[in-house]
């Protein structure tokens, strides 16, 4: 059975006290995890260890980082190395967030190096995938998704793979004001997951969790979420607001 995700990407927010504050409401909320579900915080860099600490007795809540170098190690100034996340306790890493992808051209075959990196050193790489506007207007994104998953996944192993969470990005739904109906998700959804299926066979595809990215929040979570091929959402903006937070881990019931 394919786990149920809800990753909360702060983005470069927050201070370190605004982020322990809402980690401790969230914890204080009374969540009742199911076998299978959970929930995940991908804070900056300097919240790691802060934010392991503060959910290291709570069951089903994980922590992430926002990105990894695509080198092991060196002389990389500022960069941040799979090893060092996983000795600080980090459970999962995003990578391939389309913000990434934009503003700091990170090309397929570069996020392939470092969700080697990330495996290899015990990370869960949390991979984004996902079309723009245009892309979406001409109705070729099937074509567009399927050549970043293959670029940047297919040379793993089904083991591999097992390993791996993807989350779907409509870049045009995220901090548009726009948002992917629960039809046009579930579509992309399905359609990744025959991908997955027609690479790694039939029981890849039903385990491998399929989250959605695009500006999920409490008003639409429930639909979304009971959408058979979308496992749970990365949530950006509604997870820097605790009371918003909880109300999309809800949704996953």
């Amino acid at each position: 059975m394919r786990k149920k995700i809800v990753a909360g990407n702060w983005k470069m927010n927050l201070t370190l006290a605004q982020g322990e504050q809402l980690i401790n409401d969230v914890l204080a909320a009374g969540l009742h995890l199911q076998e299978g579900q959970e929930v995940v915080f991908a804070t900056p860099f300097p919240y790691l260890v802060k934010a392991k600490a503060l959910i290291k007795n709570n069951p089903g809540f994980f922590l992430a980082s926002q990105n990894s170098a695509s080198e092991k190690s060196g002389a990389y100034t500022g960069e941040v190395s799979a090893e060092m996340l996983q000795s600080v306790g980090v459970d999962y890493v995003i990578l391939g967030h389309s913000e990434r992808r934009e503003y700091f051209q990170e090309s397929n075959a570069v996020l392939a190096k470092k969700i080697d990196l990330a495996l290899a050193n015990g990370l869960k790489p949390l991979f984004c995938c996902g079309e723009p506007l245009e892309v979406r207007k001409a109705e070729t994104q099937n074509e567009y998704v399927a050549k970043q998953l293959e670029e940047s996944l297919y040379h793993l192993t089904a083991e591999q793979l097992k390993n791996v969470v993807i989350a779907y990005e409509p870049i045009w739904a995220i901090g548009t004001g726009l948002t992917a109906s629960a039809a046009q998700a579930q579509d992309m959804h399905a359609f990744i997951r025959a991908q997955i299926a027609a690479k790694y066979g039939r029981e890849a595809a039903l385990n491998i969790s399929i989250l959605y990215g695009g500006s999920a929040k409490p008003s639409n979570a429930v639909e979304l979420f009971s959408c058979p091929d979308v496992d749970g959402g990365l949530i950006g903006g509604a997870s820097l607001v605790a009371a918003d937070f909880v109300a999309i881990i809800k949704a996953l019931a």
